[in-house]
């Protein structure tokens, strides 16, 4: 009868001892969670083709994990305007608390950004027009970087005679019109130099490759091409060389680090020269924090600095 008792009182001891385990482990301390987002952003991405902007959607993630209560949502247009508007409306229902948008084509995405303005914050990365109402735009000059260039070239040849071809990016596009407006302005101050051809390959590296092919049994001397970025003077480079065509000079816009990035370009003797753009992405959530938490003294436009890269 005793031992009876005994084993019962072991069996409850367990019994109680189970129960008490399980409860401990359902009320975990509440400093275990995960926090809860406060802010939620929405970045809208004109592509991820060119270099220079999956640097930009780089610098943001990195920045973004300053902020444990910060979440940021990407969206990739794919060149798209129409599609970089869905993107947007996309992301608005989503309940975003603030838009970055680097635009595919200002013109196309102007009414959709007026709109999403009347509602929540939004920064513009790169591609501005005076259509566009936004609380922030951020980017660097690019009419000052084109007149860089421009003497940049007229350095190159040194006064004597040049025949050059200018490669743009995505036609009319606000960095191209910068770009190039102010690369004619130094240009035509020289009258030696010679802007023989502009051809336009929307930033992209295969395209100006492809085209260069071809320009260069159009015009059998070219002493400098002027590319709007480094991935495209990286292609007008490769169609020289399969042509086996030498002593041009090869100019490119971006300075981005990496294997084939604007630096090692020009450290590996690709390209003579080429201008730092930085990307705003850092910036663009550094100064988001700043109108979310209703700071004074927001600016309504950053402009970012660049500089020339060479050997």
């Amino acid at each position: 009868m005793f031992l009876s008792n005994w084993k019962s009182r072991i069996v409850s001891i367990v019994f109680i001892l189970v129960c008490t385990y399980s409860l401990t482990g359902c009320l975990r301390p509440a400093a275990q969670t995960p926090k809860s987002t406060q802010f939620l952003i929405g970045m809208s991405q004109a592509n991820l083709v060119e270099p220079w902007r999956i640097e930009m959607n780089k610098e943001i993630k990195a920045e973004i994990q300053n902020y444990s209560d910060v979440k940021v949502i990407f969206a990739d247009a794919a060149q798209s305007s129409e599609k970089q508007v869905s993107d947007v409306e996309r992301l608005v229902r989503l309940g975003i608390d603030l838009l970055i948008i680097s635009p595919n084509e200002v013109t196309l995405l102007a009414p959709i950004v007026n709109k999403v303005y009347k509602t929540i914050p939004v920064i513009v990365l790169d591609r501005d027009d005076p259509d566009f109402n936004h609380t922030l735009y951020i980017g660097p000059d690019n009419e000052l970087i084109g007149r860089q260039a421009g003497q940049f070239v007229v350095d190159l040849l040194a006064g004597k005679e040049g025949n050059v071809v200018q490669v743009e990016g995505l036609s009319e596009s606000p960095p191209v019109i910068g770009r190039s407006r102010g690369f004619l302005q130094v240009i035509s101050q020289h009258p030696n130099i010679h802007v023989v051809d502009t051809i336009v390959a929307d930033w992209l590296r295969d395209k100006a490759e492809d085209q260069l092919k071809q320009r260069f049994v159009t015009y059998p001397q070219i002493d400098v091409i002027f590319a709007h970025n480094d991935d495209m003077a990286l292609g007008a480079y490769l169609a020289a060389s399969k042509l086996r065509i030498k002593n041009i000079k090869f100019i490119g816009i971006d300075g981005l680090p990496g294997s084939e990035g604007g630096v090692q370009l020009v450290n590996n003797g690709v390209l003579a020269g080429t201008f730092t753009y930085p990307t705003g992405g850092k910036d663009a959530i550094q100064y988001a924090m700043k109108i979310l938490n209703k700071e004074d003294k927001i600016p309504k436009k950053v402009t970012l600095q660049s500089r020339i890269i060479t050997r």
